[in-house]
């Protein structure tokens, strides 16, 4: 009987996607068992990947449409449609990757394009809309994706107010039966030192003082829309995600928050694929103890610790090694030989090479 393996890593960041960091470690299985039977999964915790990585497991029709990027300039991003159900990856609109370093301005940046791609998937008839929300460039607490949607569905003018006007949102009833689901590893809340702005923005290019103020300017924005509908979510888990993207769709849509691996994977019907599974592979770029807290490699292994199937872990980096085993991964392996620069570990070529040989060679035994 052939062996099945399964392979689930997540993209490494700047270097591999999913499906390229599978395919690597397909082959170093195959070198080693040719006769494995090998599942390659596509995965993604609602960032880079998300929408290849829900294709792979539902299937669907891929819609592109023209909408404005985080600085207001005309682009193409696309979503996945699967029957009522629209999959949208922000990072196609509002995604960090849409500017060059000099253009990183969270004091200017918008999730306005977010805000179209939920309009037009809603005008298609959508009735459940999966948001992962990953790698934006945005800190507006989802101010511009919500006048996106009342620009859309009202006579609202996006120059009209910085602030959302609540007449013209009681008025917009196109989302009354439209149910939200937002996929994010993020806890943190909308302000405060562990929000939005003081964690995240920053890397979007935020200034200490363009902390300062778009803490506030979130703060203010939370206290002014929990006067107008009586109950304040800002502290809820996943609200300081996505620039406080994810604040607005608890807020305002109602959405229920889920981890965007456990999303995924019940999607797939990841219980079915580990009935006969003798080991799953997954891995990311970095793992550390942080991996324990809701990432997507320790989304797998809970499900599959309890299914009894043995999950190896592999990184470009490792940190916290005896913490990850104690966690319940059987093998914890770095694919980088010691004193490899990271200029070249980073190389995609080098890193295929890399996760083939640490599979063939120290996970794969013959």
């Amino acid at each position: 009987m052939k062996q099945k393996i399964v392979i689930a890593i997540d993209s490494f960041k700047g270097c591999l996607t999913s499906s390229e960091a599978n395919l690597a470690a397909a082959e170093g299985i195959l070198a080693q068992m040719p006769g494995a039977e090998v599942l390659q999964m596509p995965v993604s915790d609602g960032g880079e990947g998300w929408l290849e990585a829900f294709r792979a497991a539902t299937g669907g029709e891929t819609v592109s449409l023209t909408v404005r990027d985080p600085m207001m300039r005309l682009v193409t991003a696309c979503y996945l449609v699967a029957g009522d159900t629209a999959v949208i990856e922000i990072a196609q609109a509002s995604g960090l990757t849409l500017l060059s370093p000099e253009e990183r301005n969270p004091m200017r940046a918008t999730s306005y394009g977010t805000g179209q791609l939920v309009a037009d998937a809603v005008r298609r008839g959508c009735r459940h809309i999966i948001v992962g929300l990953g790698g934006s460039a945005t800190s507006d607490c989802g101010i511009g994706m919500l006048r996106a949607l009342i620009d859309s569905f009202t006579k609202g003018s996006y120059a009209e107010t910085p602030m959302p006007a609540h007449g013209h949102w009681d008025d917009l009833h196109e989302l009354d039966d439209v149910r939200f689901t937002i996929a994010t590893d993020v806890t943190n809340p909308l302000c405060g030192p562990n929000g939005a702005a003081h964690v995240f923005a920053p890397q979007k290019g935020a200034t200490t003082e363009m902390v300062l103020q778009l803490d506030d300017r979130a703060r203010r924005f939370a206290e002014f829309s929990a006067r107008h509908f009586g109950f304040d979510r800002q502290n809820m888990p996943g609200a300081g995600a996505a620039g406080g993207l994810g604040y607005a769709f608890l807020q305002y849509m109602n959405a229920e928050s889920r981890t965007g691996i456990d999303l995924l994977l019940d999607a797939v019907h990841f219980e079915e694929i580990l009935a006969d599974a003798a080991l799953v592979i997954t891995g990311e770029g970095s793992a550390d103890r942080q991996t324990l807290m809701g990432k997507l490699p320790y989304g797998i292994l809970r499900r599959a610790k309890a299914r009894n199937v043995p999950v190896c872990l592999i990184a470009g980096k490792i940190s916290d090694h005896q913490t990850l085993l104690d966690a319940g991964f059987t093998q914890v392996e770095c694919i980088n030989p010691p004193g490899l620069p990271l200029s070249e570990a980073i190389k995609p070529e080098i890193a295929k090479k890399n996760i083939s040989a640490t599979i063939r060679h120290h996970i794969i035994s013959e």
